[in-house]
C-alpha cells in the first residue's frame, strides 16, 4: 500500500517537513483543480480560508498557485475561525 498523505483532518504535521511544504502544496492544488475541471457537476471555484499560523500564507499561496495553474478561481477568505469555512460553503460564496 502507498505512503497515506491524508487524514481525518487532512494534511497533517510540521510546516516545511515532508509532507508540509509549499511544493506538496502546490502539486495538491494543482491535482485538485485538474479533479473539478474533469467533473462535470463540480463548481469551478475553491474558497481557501486558513487560521492565524505564519505557515498559512505559505500554504495559501501555494494551493492558489497549484489552482489557478488549471483555470480554477480561487477565493481567498484568510484568516477565519474554523467554523467560516462551512458557513461560505452553506451560503455559496459567490
Amino acid at each position: 500500500m502507498g505512503r497515506k498523505y491524508f487524514g481525518t483532518d487532512g494534511v497533517r504535521g510540521p510546516a516545511n517537513s515532508f509532507p508540509m511544504t509549499a511544493d506538496i502544496a502546490l502539486k495538491l492544488g494543482a491535482a485538485a483543480g485538474r479533479y473539478f475541471q474533469n467533473s462535470k457537476n463540480l463548481s469551478k471555484r475553491v474558497v481557501i480560508g486558513k487560521d492565524t499560523r505564519l505557515s498559512g500564507y505559505m500554504f495559501e499561496n501555494a494551493l492558489t498557485a497549484g489552482l489557478t495553474s488549471t483555470g480554477m478561481n480561487v477565493l481567498l477568505l484568510g484568516p477565519v475561525p474554523t467554523p467560516g469555512g462551512w458557513i461560505v460553503d452553506a451560503v455559496d460564496a459567490g
